[in-house]
């Protein structure tokens, strides 16, 4: 499944964040901006009261058959920092040489997910862990925007200045959820919250191989076309949406003109209101007065 494509091999070299500083208190934030002014985004990283840090995210651009494709993603592992390291080494590069990519995004972007599960826990196979992860993923395809979700990570957009979910958590009480769960033979119970065998507080997961069966890393995916109105997005960890709502987050981020500034204020108010996760959040703003008109009229 995971081959180059033509259209991958017409591509423009894959960057990350160009810029990042870390101040040495488990605080990580940087940016990173397209060289036509259309795009910017910041994230910002903190391990919080957490003794490890399990958070971790990637930013990738690059450039595919003329068209640009813009990656960015969160990932909150569980079990240990594993799952979640692995995603942020693979996942986007798996998902760009998937054959269909370009043709087929929202296949590419499924089959990548779960095969990419499949790959870590080959890899982990011969150790004792069970790490597991949870993935957030925004994939900008021109002007087309593919929101993937697996677990309780979340991205919201502002559109018209209002908070709209692009992701609904994956929780065990989802009644959806709970019934795909028992028709595989696995129960729901309460354990200080609703967990997957008494054990996991999410119900589709990287990794957590003891619960396969259940746990699933197949994502939800949901499809936007970029227009006037779409201001920002916010994807973040839990440790964010735990006690930031999607409109409050919506609304510190708009306060800010620069991302990085932004995702700096959310993971502090977070943080400030009481997170005792690690927080991650990614700010992406998108800046249609810098599109060049002649360049809005192709589909």
């Amino acid at each position: 499944m995971m081959v180059d494509s033509d259209s991958t091999a017409n591509r423009g070299p894959t960057v990350g964040p160009l810029k990042e500083k870390d101040d040495g208190g488990g605080f990580v934030s940087g940016w990173w901006k397209s060289e036509d002014g259309e795009l910017s985004c910041g994230y910002s990283s903190f391990r919080g009261k957490r003794v490890t840090m399990e958070d971790f995210y990637d930013v990738k651009n690059t450039t595919i058959d003329g068209q640009r494709v813009c990656m960015f993603g969160i990932f909150d592992g569980h079990g240990g920092s594993r799952a979640a390291e692995y995603l942020k080494e693979h996942l986007f590069e798996n998902l760009l040489k998937h054959p269909q990519f370009m043709t087929d995004t929202k296949l590419a972007i499924s089959q990548s997910y779960q095969q990419t599960d499949v790959d870590f826990l080959d890899s982990e196979k011969d150790t004792y862990r069970d790490d597991g992860s949870t993935a957030s993923t925004a994939v900008l395809v021109g002007d087309h925007l593919y929101v993937a979700n697996v677990g309780d990570s979340r991205t919201v957009i502002s559109k018209g200045g209002k908070a709209i979910p692009l992701s609904e958590d994956h929780k065990p009480n989802r009644s959806d959820e709970r019934k795909r769960i028992e028709s595989a033979g696995g129960v729901v119970m309460w354990a200080g919250t609703w967990r997957v065998g008494g054990v996991l507080a999410m119900s589709r997961a990287f990794g957590n191989r003891l619960l396969k069966q259940f746990v699933v890393a197949e994502p939800d995916i949901q499809e936007q076309k970029i227009d006037q109105e779409f201001e920002l997005l916010v994807l973040a960890s839990d440790g964010l949406w735990d006690v930031v709502p999607n409109e409050d987050a919506v609304s510190i981020a708009r306060t800010e003109e620069e991302p990085e500034t932004a995702a700096r204020k959310l993971t502090e108010a977070a943080f400030t209101r009481g997170s005792a996760d690690n927080i991650t959040c990614i700010v992406v703003r998108f800046h249609h007065d810098k599109i060049d008109p002649s360049n809005s009229q192709q589909d």
